[in-house]
């Protein structure tokens, strides 16, 4: 049984991934791209939440599924008390469930592929995570049918259900829908940056099955 402190860099960097991400996630980008207001399609929390995918795949790599499992788990616990600190008790909730399923599925998917070609593993697993958080965290944290989370706890109501154009062009859908499928674009596109450092990584981080137990 490996000694706590061994995952420890690891535990660290998930917590301030998810932190950070639970908190930007209620800042819409304040900009415009092609006459298009990224205000209505676009977090920044889209930007910084793909890393955990990159912390989760790394732990995975070198100490397999097990550990992977374990860091997520304490970076789990240790993110929502984080976000109900920064955020909301519903965008803690949010987080919280999103977070657990969509990385217990990177790391079974990750498992899945680890001896296939070396970005297949790491990009399919963030596709699929990315799919399962978006849903999960924007369905929960936005929703108008989820707004008693806040309402129990005598807070405003943070649904985003007014109506805005899908992705800034298409038929009208309520706020939080155009966002969450802008996150996932951005989310998509960082996983295919992030397989750079990824790539870099795996050279001073071995794989397990090269490493004595």
């Amino acid at each position: 049984m490996r000694d706590t402190r061994t995952f420890l860099p690891f535990i660290v960097a998930m917590c301030a991934v998810v932190a950070a991400s639970n908190w930007l996630v209620q800042f819409p980008v304040r900009a415009t791209f092609g006459g298009i207001d990224l205000a209505d399609i676009l977090t920044w929390g889209a930007f910084t939440y793909p890393a955990a995918f990159l912390v989760t795949d790394l732990t995975n790599r070198r100490f397999g599924p097990a550990a992977a499992r374990g860091v997520v788990v304490a970076g789990f616990v240790l993110a929502v008390v984080l976000s109900v600190w920064l955020a909301s008790p519903r965008i803690a909730v949010a987080s919280g469930s999103a977070f657990l399923v969509a990385q217990m599925l990177d790391v079974a998917v990750f498992e899945k592929l680890r001896r296939q070609a070396w970005w297949k593993a790491p990009l399919v697993s963030s596709l699929f995570g990315s799919v399962i958080d978006t849903v999960l965290f924007f369905g929960i944290a936005f929703s108008a049918r989820m707004a008693f989370i806040d309402a129990g706890f005598g807070m405003e109501d943070s649904s985003l259900a007014f109506p805005v154009p899908f992705l800034g062009i298409g038929v009208e859908v309520p706020l939080w829908v155009s966002l969450a499928a802008g996150d996932f674009c951005v989310k998509i596109l960082v996983a295919v940056v992030l397989l750079a450092p990824y790539r870099v990584l795996r050279a001073f981080i071995a794989d397990r099955s090269a490493v004595p137990a």
